[in-house]
């Protein structure tokens, strides 16, 4: 006879059910802080140095570099520490272009038209006689293939560039005699860097390229006869009016001084699209600010360099522009033939030149000429 198996009972103990429901309850968990724990992975701390070509603390160029730097910290909540080193704290100013190439340091801030030498087209992307304004920059770089031409160029040299500041329209520098014609740059040592300098030189005169931390003492020794730095803030603050007697206007050679955050390429590409989108932002920022910043505080510096200072503030004459005019033809010749990229970047510069500043002549100039001739400025 077959006996009926009795079915067994799982005796459910209150221990027992709380063994499950812990274990339940540390699985959940687990999943998720693990979870939670991901993005705190993937936000890695990130250590950048960033070379200058100015002085610490420098009005407008050397702050706006550093508030860049800074921005860059804060925007990232800390995570991307950027160190700041100014002019000669790492490597000497005109160093910074190779520190950053060769991967030593990670960004410099600069004006990309210090390394003509390396590449005479690197003149656009600063500023060249009779070039683009502030906003006529802009809108090259950003929507008339400014930054493709840019990018093309700085590749070359492991680099990624952006828009990193401006200085606007900057005076014609200061000198110890009237200029009156052209015959009056022969001979003379100025201070002038870029395609601007190469202007001087074809007028006769000796151009020369100077940080800014140097241009006073070779002012005052006689070293160089005449210099050209920024606009008055800039220039009051280097104190040129103790070793200058005539300030002329307006510079023919930077019409829009652009500032350059240059990056290691290489070490650019390597950060997330999210990091890369920062930094480029942060540029793009301080180029609005930095401009702000010069148009607020010139106006003043200028009637304290006059009233205060006694300086004599002299305009070229048309005379003297028409020599730029026909000097500077010669340089965009030499410089376009340099190599098939600059021919391109000058056949760039040209056609958005015709076709922006025939917008901006139509609307700004008339403007701020009806403007200041009703209100008697």
């Amino acid at each position: 006879m077959i006996k009926e198996k009795k079915s067994l009972k799982v005796n459910k103990s209150p221990s027992r059910r709380k063994f499950f429901k812990a274990a339940a309850a540390t699985g959940v968990a687990a999943v998720a802080a693990s979870s939670l724990a991901a993005p705190a992975v993937a936000a890695e701390r990130i250590e950048a140095s960033m070379v200058a070509t100015w002085g610490r603390d420098f009005p407008g160029l050397g702050t706006g570099a550093q508030r860049f730097a800074q921005r860059i910290t804060d925007m990232s909540d800390g995570r991307i520490q950027v160190t700041y080193y100014a002019a000669n704290e790492r490597v000497k100013a005109f160093d910074s272009f190779d520190e950053v190439a060769s991967g030593n340091s990670q960004m410099y801030h600069a004006a990309d038209y210090y390394w003509v030498k390396k590449n005479p087209a690197w003149g656009y992307f600063t500023a060249v006689p009779f070039g683009f304004t502030y906003t006529e920059m802009n809108a090259w770089i950003r929507f008339a293939g400014g930054q493709e031409l840019w990018d093309e160029l700085a590749d070359g040299f492991g680099l990624k560039n952006f828009m990193c500041g401006d200085t606007g329209v900057q005076m014609g520098g200061w000198f110890n005699k009237k200029i009156r014609s052209p015959n009056d740059f022969k001979g003379l040592k100025m201070r002038m860097p870029g395609l601007g300098g190469q202007v001087i030189g074809k007028l006769g005169g000796s151009p020369v390229s100077l940080p800014g931390g140097q241009i006073y003492e070779n002012l005052v020794s006689g070293a160089i006869d005449a210099t050209e730095w920024v606009g008055p803030w800039n220039d009051e603050a280097m104190k040129f009016q103790e070793a200058a007697k005539y300030y002329y206007y307006p510079g023919m050679h930077e019409p829009g001084s652009m500032l350059a955050c240059g990056t290691n390429k290489s070490w650019f590409t390597s950060l997330s699209k999210a990091d890369q989108l920062l930094i480029e932002a942060a540029a793009a920022m301080e180029n609005d600010v930095m401009m702000s910043e010069y148009n607020a505080k010139n106006g003043a510096a200028l009637d304290r360099l006059i009233n205060d200072h006694g300086v004599k503030l002299e305009r070229f004459s048309d005379k003297v522009y028409d020599g730029f005019g026909r000097a500077a033809e010669e340089v965009f010749e030499e410089t376009r033939a340099s190599s098939p990229l600059a021919e391109r970047i000058h056949s760039s510069f040209l056609k958005a030149r015709k076709e922006i500043g025939a917008w901006t002549n139509l609307s700004d100039s008339p403007y701020i000429q009806q403007r200041n001739r009703v209100l008697g400025m």
